[in-house]
């Protein structure tokens, strides 16, 4: 019978400097003033000076408790007992309009306890930030409703910028990994459903590695996110973040994320980010699709100026 080899200490390219900055620290104190809870804190995310320092943050709505017991994942897990504040909508879209930040993403936590799982709430959040921060990109990051395909559609209509939800690990270790409400070919299934309702939203999803996952099945996830029309991936380390939560079976080297990265590209993603500290919202990808959405954002208004001088122009002729 083989021994398992202890898990080597955590290697040098997985340290990272303290947060800091001007910016950092602006950021910080309005998210305190204000008591918005941010994933970045939550999940202890070890890029949280990068992104706060360049104008990025992650925003968790509908509370600090989470229905689901991921045992990769460091949110609070309980009951909430449909406790919501009615008004996060309109509080959230103020306080980020007063930020001058430039790239926002919303997430949640999972709430099985609410009737439409806080689909509404997400909703209304989405488009009041639209409403008060026109020219704000506006990423989600939603749990998977339990695959009700009505819940994810009046999600998709808030017309987010980017639409992620994490399939986070291979099929094989989904059930060890992920909560027994979610599911791999769920999760894909809410990706798929998102460009049914709107093909024109950007879907992302994300991959931690260190699970003791195999490359083979790492590249049919890859091939399945594509299947599913999925736009954008990242992988990420994973690392444990208290001794009750899974372990780190592997530490993945920055080579390793590299080919990931080159393998990804080839199968067609639009963009890939892939690295030890990479987590699903992250800074370097969210200024690439800044990029592509804003190009985006222009073609969209000179094809509404082109339509609305020919309709002049006809109207002339008309008359």
């Amino acid at each position: 019978m083989s021994v398992k080899k202890p898990l080597t200490p955590k290697p040098s390219w997985l340290k990272v400097r303290a947060p800091q900055g001007e910016s950092y620290t602006r950021i910080r104190e309005m998210f305190g003033d204000l008591k918005l809870a941010t994933v970045c804190q939550e999940a202890r995310c070890p890029n949280i000076g990068e992104c706060w320092s360049g104008g990025t943050a992650t925003i968790m709505i509908m509370g600090e408790v989470c229905t689901r017991g991921c045992r990769f994942c460091n949110v609070k897990t309980g009951n909430p007992k449909g406790a919501l504040d009615a008004f996060e909508p309109e509080k959230v879209a103020y306080s980020i309009s007063q930020m001058n930040l430039q790239y926002v993403v919303i997430t949640t936590v999972d709430r099985d306890d609410l009737p439409d799982q806080g689909a509404e709430h997400f909703y209304r959040t989405v488009t009041t930030m639209k409403k008060l921060s026109p020219n704000l990109i506006v990423e989600i990051l939603a749990g998977d409703f339990r695959g009700e395909r009505d819940l994810v559609y009046r999600l998709t209509d808030a017309r987010p910028d980017v639409y992620a939800h994490n399939i986070e690990t291979v099929e094989r270790l989904t059930p060890k990994v992920r909560d027994p409400r979610a599911g791999y070919r769920q999760s894909l299934r809410v990706l798929e459903m998102v460009k049914e309702r709107d093909a024109t939203r950007y879907t992302k999803s994300s991959l931690m590695l260190g699970l003791g996952e195999t490359d083979e099945e790492i590249l049919q996830s890859l091939k399945d996110l594509r299947e599913v029309g999925c736009d954008v991936v990242t992988f990420g380390q994973y690392l444990q973040p208290t001794p009750r939560h899974l372990k780190v079976e592997d530490y993945v080297t920055p080579e390793k994320f590299a080919e990931w990265q080159k393998i990804a590209e080839d199968l067609g993603f639009l963009y890939v980010a892939s690295g030890p500290l990479v987590r699903s919202s992250y800074r370097a990808g969210e200024f690439f699709m800044k990029g592509i959405i804003e190009k985006q954002r222009a073609r969209e208004l000179n094809l509404n100026i082109l339509e609305t001088q020919q309709g002049k122009e006809l109207s002339q002729h008309g008359n």
